[in-house]
């Protein structure tokens, strides 16, 4: 492949004079690593070593490592250098990652590619953000890894793989700015992390211990306040099951959204689907259309931790009540708080009983009578308001952070398009005011 002097189009864009066209394979030297069998397992000099789960567009996460057998000589050659680039074969296809020096000694498996520096012309890191963007947002390479019955990058086709080559200094700022942006967005989750465990542990605290330092007594749960009623939720709720809406009328836009459980969070609390949000247009029973405040519960686990997990409406006459989620209802409020309920659902306690008696092996799944069969402890309704208050103190600092971290990744794929575009060049950017929104919340 020629380099690109000119302005013009090329076969990735129209880009700025000074920037070229490479190969990928005349900048970095690619190889695969050692496959994952039986076979290769076996022998007693076992190294740690880098699968396609531990690899995560911009990091690494090196705290689960497989181990296998290597000899002398497969170490010498799949051992990872600082500054390496890690490029996934299959799955989420080009998915990249920059090895940092994590351990002292690490190796990968032959589903992913290891690039390594070969021209001082490039920069890694600007390479790495290239093929985030081309992947990811700009749909550069769509079509180019081979596409069987497992779609996968193969390491000739990587090889071919296009890239600019804007001048080096300019590599670096690009890569220095986004770098910064990424930072911004890890400490954002590093933060919800923290605030998340934080609530897991004011949950188990106030339905154990409550708010008033009362003497504890024991029940078939576990211990709670001695002055707290215990009642099975039979006695408090019903629970209705949702509509088998009917798969043609689903689509991508329209006035009423299909509630699924993908719209729960497995700590709990409603979850914006954004572009996956599914709508319907057929005719469905009015009884199904949920109202602003109405409580529902999860009673199927599409993904690990999500049964039992609760939700509050946000808003009347959009979400329709989809099969598989119990609506609460006729609640007597005079002895349980909605909200409270709704916290109850969400502790680590209620979810674990909850799962010893769920059905299904790969996808589990719990019934109406199941949850009300369950047993809770009732504190006074004074004592629910405060426990439920202290308990949206919390919330709301998550949500915060959520819609920071939200802001932080829009921001990010703005710049990523434009930075990697040349819509914008880092001389022209008001980075006052780029540190001004990350600093902001």
């Amino acid at each position: 492949m020629s380099e690109m002097d000119a302005l013009g189009t090329t076969e990735i864009g129209t880009l700025p004079p000074d920037w070229r066209v490479r190969r990928f394979d005349s900048l970095f030297a690619v190889q695969q690593g050692k496959q994952v069998s039986k076979k290769n397992r076996v022998g007693e000099n076992q190294r740690s070593f880098l699968r396609t789960k531990n690899v995560s567009w911009g990091r690494v996460d090196s705290s689960d490592l497989d181990e296998m057998h290597f000899t002398e000589v497969e170490e010498q050659r799949l051992a990872l250098l600082p500054g390496d680039l890690l490029v996934c074969e299959g799955g989420d296809i080009g998915r990249t990652a920059i090895w940092r020096g994590e351990l002292a000694r690490c190796y990968y498996q032959n589903h992913l590619h290891r690039a390594r520096l070969r021209d001082e012309g490039a920069d890694s890191l600007f390479a790495l953000y290239w093929l985030w963007y081309a992947f990811e947002v700009g749909s550069v390479y769509f079509g180019r890894g081979n596409v069987t019955t497992i779609p996968n990058l193969s390491q000739s086709k990587l090889c071919e793989l296009p890239l600019p080559v804007p001048p080096l200094p300019e590599q670096r700022k690009i890569a220095g700015v986004l770098g910064t942006v990424q930072q911004a967005i890890e400490q954002q989750e590093r933060l919800l992390a923290l605030t998340t465990e934080l609530k897991k542990t004011l949950l188990h605290q106030l339905f154990t211990y409550g708010l008033r330092g009362a003497p504890q007594k024991q029940t078939e749960f576990g211990p709670v306040p001695e002055t707290w009623e215990v009642a099975r939720l039979a006695e408090l709720l019903e629970i209705k099951h949702g509509y088998a809406f009917e798969g043609k009328f689903f689509a991508t836009h329209g006035r009423y959204i299909l509630l699924t459980p993908g719209h729960f969070f497995e700590n709990g609390g409603f979850r914006d689907q954004k572009d996956k949000t599914k709508s319907y247009t057929g005719e469905f029973p009015r009884s199904y259309l949920l109202a602003k405040g109405d409580l529902l519960v999860a009673m199927t686990e599409q993904t690990a931790g999500l049964l039992g997990s609760s939700i509050i409406i946000p808003e009347s006459d959009r979400y329709l009540h989809n099969q598989r989620l119990g609506l609460i209802q006729n609640l007597d409020e005079s002895r349980l708080k909605k909200l409270f309920l709704c916290h109850f659902f969400n502790t680590d306690a209620v979810r674990k009983r909850i799962a010893m008696t769920a059905s299904g092996s790969k996808v589990r799944h719990t019934s109406p009578g199941k949850i009300r069969d369950l047993s809770i402890a009732l504190p006074e309704l004074e004592e629910q308001e405060q426990i439920v208050t202290t308990l949206q103190a919390v919330d709301g600092k998550l949500d915060l952070l959520g819609r920071k971290h939200v802001a932080l990744t829009d921001l990010f794929c703005s710049l990523l398009h434009q930075l990697m575009t040349a819509q914008i060049r880092v001389p022209d950017l008001d980075l006052s005011a780029l540190e001004n929104e990350l600093g902001k919340g």
